[in-house]
C-alpha cells in the first residue's frame, strides 16, 4: 500500500479512528512475526509405497512407508477418510458424533496392489501409492484423489499440504460457501478464509464473509459433495475439464486443495443431489427452521436513527396496504455503539416500542457485533473480563481472546478499540449467551450477526485478529489461523443456545454474515454488503444458490444494494427476486438512501406492492419448504438441474431457478430487459401470469414486463397458498395428459400447537402427499393416507391454462 491509499482508508474511517487502526493493525503484525517463528527448511513428504493394512469396522488403517491412512465408509454410504492419525472429530463441521462404521464393510484386495471398501451406494479404492477413488456401485470414478504431499519445517511444527483431485472431464463445480462468482465455479483459485471485502462486492470479488471447504460436483456419472475438514487458511484451484473429440482423450476436470495447516480428512457423500444433501445435513447438522413470520417481508435501514422514524415506515407500509413481518435495527440504536445498549434518547422506550409494533404483527430483530468496546465501567466489558478459567480450558482468566503473553487482543470497531470474546471456549459462550436477555427484554424477538468473520478495521492486510492471537478450541488451544473460520459459527452456536433458553416457548430466529460447515444449525445467513448495481443483483442470485448447496438453505441479499443509490428500475427487479428467496430483506447503508417501495415512485410501488402479495399468498409454501429442508437438507432455492443432473444445459444455466419443486422463477438480472430466455427442465411449464403451457426441455423466450418477472409452475404442481379469505388453500396446476402430479403441504409444528416449552424435540414434521391427476378432463385432488386416498383437507383451486 502507498502513502495515498493508505491516506484514504485512514478517511474512510476517521482520522482518529484510522490512526487507532494503524497502531492496531502493527500491533498484530508484530504479534504475528515475534509469536509465528519462521517456518524456514522444509522437506516434502509423500505417503510413499503400500505397506499393510489393518481391517476395522466399514474399512481400517492402510500403512505407507511414510504416512498412514485411514478410511471409512459409514452407515448411510458417507465416506470418511484421514492421514497420519486424522480422525472424524473434534471437528466443528460435524454435529456431533459421526454415523456407525458399516459394519457389513472391509476391505479387499483391488486392483494394481491397492485395497478397497465395497458397499451398496459406494465403493473406495485405494492406491498403493496413497490415492483415494470413489466409485459408484458400477465402479465409474466419481472423484480420484491423487498421493497428497506434505511440507513440514526440518525444524519442526506443522505441516503444510497439498491434495489433488481429478473428476470427470464433464463435471461442473458448485459450493465454496457464498460465492459472487458463482454458482457454477469456473476456473481460478478461491479462498477459504472468511473476509470482509470492507465496503460494497461484486461477481469478481473474493474471499467474502462465508467460505467452506465444501465441493458439489455434478456430471454425467453422479453427483458427490466433498468437504475436507480443517479451518485453517487455504486456496481451492478448480479446472473444469474438457472432453476429448473423436478418438481423443479426456482431460479431466482438477482440483488442488493447499492449507496452511491442520489435519487432512475428507468427507464425500454421493447420489443424486437430493440423496447428497440429506447426507450431507445428517453429517454437518439439519438446518433450524425460522419462525412462520420470518418468512415474510423484513425491512432494515442503517441510520432509522429514532423510534419515531421506525413508526413512520411501519405506517407507511400500511397506510398503504403492504405486508411487512418485521423490521431491524442496525448500530445506531445503541449508546454510542456499544452492543447491549441502548440510545436512550432516540429510543426511549423500546420494549414500548417493540410491544406497540408486535401488536400489528411486525417484529423487531437487534443487529449483535461481537466486539466489545474495551471501556472501564461498561458493565459487558467488566463482566466478560471478570470471567474465571475453566479448569483444564487452555486460555487466561476473561472472556477475551488473548495474545501469547495473555494480554487481550485489541482491535478497531464501530464503537472504537475493541476487545473479542472467545466463542471457541464454552464457558464464553454461556456468558455472551446470558447478555442476550437484555436483548429479549427490549422487545427483540430476533437477531442478526454482524462484523462477526471478525472484523478489525485496519488500512491494510486482513480485516482480522492477529494470526497468532490465542483460543480455546473446546480446550485443546491453539491460535487464530485454526479458529477464524470458526469463530461466527461459534458465535452463532452461543446466540441460538441462548435464545432456546432464555425464551423456550418461541423458535429461535438468528442469522449471521459470516460462517462455515455446519451454521445451519444456529440459522441463516444473508450476503452481507452487496453492490448496488447490475452485477451485484446477479451476484445476490450466486449467493443464495450456492450456500443452499452448502447446507445453508435460508439466505438472502441485500434487496437494492447495500452501497449507493439504486435506479427505480434496479430497485424494482431486486425487489422481485427477493420475493422468491427464503429472507426477504431490503436493506442498506446509512448515507446510501431509503429502500421504502413507495420511495421509487408511483409505478414501482403498485409492481413492488404485487411482489409483496405474491410472497405473502406464497408463505404456506415457504413454511413447507423451510421444513422440508429442517428433514431432507434440500434447499428451498435450487438450480435448475437439481432434478435432472444429467441435463449439461440446466448445469451451466445460472439465471434461473427452481422454488421448491413446484416453481421455476427467472428473474431479470439486465438493464432494460423487457423479455427473457428461459431454460426449461423436462415436462410441461404453465406460465403463472398467462396460463400458457410450454414443454422441457428446451428454451422459451417469455415477456418480462416491469409489473412482473417469469414465473412457471410445473404440469401437475399442488401448491399450499393463502387463498383470497386469507384460509390455507390447495393452488393446482394440471397435469399433462396422461400423467399425474402432486406435491407436499408441510404445516410448522408450532402453528399445529407444539411449543418449544413443552420441553420436547421439536417433532418430525407431518408431511401431506397430495397426488393430481386428469380424469376425463378434469383435475382430481387426492390425499394419500395409509388407509388409501382421501379428500384433500383444505379447499382446492385449479388454475385455468391454455394450450
Amino acid at each position: 500500500m502507498d502513502g495515498r491509499e493508505l491516506v484514504r482508508s485512514m478517511r474512510v474511517v476517521g482520522s482518529v479512528r484510522g490512526l487507532r487502526s494503524v497502531r492496531a493493525a502493527w500491533r498484530g503484525r508484530r504479534a504475528d512475526a515475534r509469536e509465528l517463528s519462521a517456518r524456514g527448511p522444509e522437506r516434502a513428504r509423500v505417503p510413499g509405497p503400500l505397506l499393510g493394512t489393518e481391517p476395522l469396522p466399514g474399512g481400517g488403517i492402510v500403512r505407507f512407508a511414510r504416512a498412514e491412512l485411514r478410511v471409512c465408509v459409514l452407515v448411510g454410504g458417507a465416506v470418511f477418510w484421514g492421514w497420519d492419525g486424522a480422525e472424524p472429530g473434534p471437528s466443528y463441521g460435524v454435529d456431533g458424533a459421526a454415523p456407525e462404521p458399516d459394519p457389513r464393510a472391509g476391505f479387499e484386495p483391488d486392483k494394481d496392489g491397492g485395497r478397497r471398501v465395497v458397499t451398496e451406494r459406494v465403493t473406495v479404492g485405494v492406491t498403493r501409492h496413497g490415492g483415494v477413488e470413489v466409485r459408484t456401485p458400477g465402479g465409474v470414478v466419481l472423484r480420484r484423489e491423487l498421493p497428497p504431499r506434505w511440507w513440514e519445517p526440518v525444524a519442526g511444527g506443522g505441516a503444510r499440504w497439498v491434495q489433488r483431485s481429478e473428476v470427470a472431464a464433464d463435471a461442473r463445480f458448485f459450493g465454496l460457501g457464498g460465492r459472487a462468482s458463482g454458482p457454477r465455479l469456473r476456473n481460478g483459485t478461491y479462498r477459504l478464509w472468511n473476509t470482509d471485502p470492507g465496503g460494497g462486492f461484486g461477481p469478481g470479488d473474493d474471499p467474502l464473509y462465508v467460505t467452506m471447504p465444501v465441493q458439489l460436483v455434478v456430471a454425467d456419472a453422479g453427483t458427490h459433495l466433498a468437504f475436507h475438514d480443517n479451518s485453517w487458511d487455504g486456496r481451492v484451484t478448480l479446472r473444469e475439464g474438457e472432453e476429448g473429440a473423436g478418438s481423443g482423450h479426456d482431460r479431466p476436470g482438477t482440483s488442488e486443495l493447499r492449507m496452511d495447516g491442520g489435519p487432512l480428512r475428507c468427507w464425500v457423500v454421493t447420489g443424486t443431489p437430493a440423496r447428497v444433501l440429506h447426507g450431507w445435513t445428517a453429517l454437518s447438522g439439519a438446518p433450524v427452521a425460522p419462525p412462520s413470520w420470518a418468512l415474510g417481508p423484513h425491512h432494515a435501514r442503517w441510520g432509522f436513527g429514532s423510534a419515531r422514524e421506525v413508526r413512520r415506515i411501519v405506517a407507511g407500509y400500511r397506510e398503504r396496504g403492504l405486508p411487512l413481518s418485521a423490521v431491524h435495527l442496525d448500530i445506531d440504536h445503541y449508546d454510542g455503539h456499544r452492543v447491549f445498549t441502548v440510545d436512550r434518547e432516540r429510543f426511549p422506550d423500546l420494549p414500548g416500542l417493540a410491544a406497540e409494533l408486535r401488536a400489528e404483527g411486525v417484529r423487531l430483530v437487534s443487529i449483535v457485533d461481537p466486539a466489545v468496546k474495551a471501556e472501564p465501567g461498561y458493565a459487558v466489558y467488566e463482566s466478560g473480563r471478570a470471567l474465571g478459567a475453566r479448569e483444564g480450558v487452555v486460555r487466561a482468566p476473561g472472556a477475551f481472546v488473548r495474545d501469547r503473553r495473555g494480554r487481550e487482543v485489541r482491535g478497531e470497531v464501530w464503537p472504537g478499540e475493541c476487545v473479542y470474546p472467545d466463542f471457541t471456549d464454552p464457558a464464553v459462550r454461556e456468558w455472551w449467551g446470558g447478555l442476550y436477555e437484555e436483548r429479549l427484554a427490549q422487545g427483540f424477538s430476533g437477531v442478526w450477526h454482524d462484523m462477526n468473520e471478525p472484523v478489525s478495521f485496519v488500512p491494510f492486510g486482513d480485516p482480522t485478529l492477529p494470526r497468532s492471537a490465542r483460543h480455546a478450541l473446546e480446550g485443546r488451544g491453539g491460535d487464530h489461523r485454526e479458529a477464524h473460520n470458526v469463530y461466527a459459527l461459534t458465535m452463532a452456536r452461543a446466540g441460538y443456545e441462548a435464545l432456546r433458553r432464555l425464551r423456550p416457548e418461541e423458535r429461535p430466529f438468528l442469522f449471521s454474515r459470516s460462517g462455515w460447515a455446519g451454521m445451519q444449525r444456529y440459522g441463516g445467513t444473508w450476503s452481507g454488503d452487496v453492490s448496488t448495481g447490475w452485477p451485484g443483483l446477479r451476484a445476490s442470485l450466486s449467493l443464495v444458490l450456492g450456500l443452499g448447496l452448502c447446507g445453508v438453505p435460508y439466505s438472502g441479499p441485500d434487496v437494492g444494494g447495500f452501497d449507493g443509490s439504486p435506479s427505480p428500475e434496479l430497485y424494482l427487479r431486486w425487489f422481485q427476486l427477493g420475493a422468491y428467496l427464503p429472507l426477504f430483506r431490503t436493506h442498506a447503508a446509512i448515507d446510501a438512501g431509503r429502500r421504502e417501495p413507495w420511495e421509487f415512485g408511483a409505478e414501482v410501488l403498485e409492481h413492488a406492492r404485487a411482489a409483496l402479495v405474491e410472497r405473502e399468498r406464497l408463505r404456506p409454501y415457504f413454511v413447507t419448504l423451510a421444513q422440508l429442508a429442517r428433514v431432507t437438507g434440500a434447499p428451498y432455492v435450487r438450480p435448475l438441474w437439481w432434478g435432472a443432473p444429467e441435463d449439461r444445459a440446466l448445469r451451466d444455466c445460472e439465471d434461473a431457478f427452481l422454488l421448491g419443486d413446484a416453481l421455476l422463477v427467472a428473474p431479470v438480472l439486465t438493464r432494460g430487459a423487457d423479455r427473457r430466455a428461459v431454460r426449461l427442465p423436462r415436462g410441461r411449464w404453465y406460465d403463472t401470469a398467462t396460463g400458457r403451457a410450454y414443454e422441457g426441455p428446451g428454451q422459451v423466450l417469455l415477456d418480462a414486463p416491469w409489473s412482473r418477472i417469469p414465473v412457471l409452475a410445473r404440469a401437475g404442481a399442488v401448491i399450499p397458498v393463502r387463498g383470497a379469505d386469507g384460509g390455507p388453500e390447495l393452488e393446482v396446476w394440471p397435469p399433462a395428459e396422461g400423467r399425474t402430479g402432486g406435491g407436499l403441504v408441510v404445516p410448522d409444528p408450532v402453528d399445529d400447537g407444539w411449543s418449544p416449552a413443552d420441553g420436547e424435540p421439536e417433532p418430525e414434521p407431518e408431511v401431506a402427499r397430495y397426488v393430481s391427476r386428469l380424469v376425463d378432463g378434469v383435475v382430481r385432488v387426492e390425499l394419500l393416507t395409509s388407509e388409501g386416498p382421501v379428500e384433500p383437507r383444505w379447499p382446492v383451486r385449479v388454475r385455468e391454462v391454455t394450450g
